[in-house]
């Protein structure tokens, strides 16, 4: 296969599935996006995955078995060398490891599939590509679904012995909230967009008064997007803004802490809330930092994800290109 030929990368997130096919020079031919089953297994997320790349490959004309490789982004516990996913939490039915790149590749005549963390690649695409290409050290924040981290130490993803990142499960209270993974006081269980719709529910249902609900039926969607908590904000909802500011204190608490470890050049916000907050959150996440940075007088500096969307995917597909 010419190494120059078109790669896909696959963006597997609790949420979406978005997929695009990309040249040797990071130009996107072709996208597509799919929502993330929320019934079933792996099976079904797998074929929900080929339908998204096959839809991205027919935008680029471009014939999916023909692919240098596809890469995938994925949360859960990646074993790439043995093309497996495991322990994928906001993924229906998906605990133990299952084949993922096989049974994917298999749908494309075999095609090569590579494995990583989704936050790691996305982190590895802005450091590539995006809003960090001038630094030699990094920690990606991703805030969506779940909150995820990614790292880079001197111009390499850090990876630890597998699992390093996982800035979602620092515990920001003790004896707090129950997160989604089973742990108490979790930055996740405060900030993860699943954790944040569990608390509106469980205020809406105790008789807090809130816009967020009837914003999704308004919307015809079956959970709380990024769309629906910044429409909510925009339309001045307390209960909206009382979780947004809890989730906000708890990632600039957990961020400071890995902060005061890792001491990066910088701090990159995406993710689905991060990026659709943008800016002016990414300044307060930076604000509620400041406290319980050590080092305050020289803080690292935080941007929010220059590549958007297609971050993830065009991570994931770098990983072709850097095999």
């Amino acid at each position: 296969m010419a190494t120059d030929a078109p790669r896909g990368g696959i963006d597997l997130g609790g949420t979406k599935i978005q997929a695009i096919v990309a040249n040797a020079k990071h130009q996107v031919l072709g996208q597509a996006r799919r929502p993330t089953p929320t019934e079933g297994g792996p099976a079904d997320v797998i074929a929900a995955m080929a339908e998204a790349l096959q839809e991205a490959a027919e935008a680029a004309n471009v014939a999916p078995d023909t692919l240098s490789g596809i890469g995938v982004g994925a949360p859960g516990a990646i074993d790439d060398e043995a093309g497996t996913l495991a322990r994928a939490g906001n993924l229906p039915g998906w605990r133990d490891p299952y084949p993922l790149a096989k049974e994917l590749g298999a749908r494309f005549g075999g095609v090569t599939v590579r494995l990583g963390n989704d936050v790691q690649v996305a982190t590895d695409a802005e450091f590539t590509l995006g809003a960090a290409r001038e630094f030699s050290s990094l920690l990606g924040v991703f805030w969506g679904t779940g909150v995820g981290g990614g790292i880079v130490l001197d111009g390499k993803p850090w990876l630890g012995r597998g699992a390093a990142g996982e800035i979602g499960h620092i515990p920001v209270r003790h004896h707090g909230l129950q997160c989604p993974c089973g742990r108490m006081g979790c930055m996740e269980a405060y900030a993860g967009r699943r954790a944040m719709e569990a608390r509106a529910r469980k205020a809406h249902k105790d008789g807090e008064k809130t816009d967020l609900f009837k914003i999704m039926e308004e919307k015809g969607r079956d959970r709380l997007t990024s769309g629906i908590w910044a429409r909510a904000i925009e339309r001045g909802d307390e209960l909206a803004e009382q979780l947004l500011n809890d989730a906000v204190d708890a990632i600039g608490t957990a961020v400071a802490s890995a902060c005061n470890i890792l001491d990066p050049d910088a701090i990159i916000i995406g993710g689905g809330l991060g990026v659709r907050f943008g800016e002016p959150y990414a300044q307060r996440i930076s604000d509620a930092m400041m406290p319980h940075l050590f080092h305050d007088d020289d803080p690292p500096v935080v941007r929010v994800a220059e590549l958007g969307d297609l971050g993830g995917a065009l991570g994931a597909a770098l990983q072709v290109q850097d095999r």
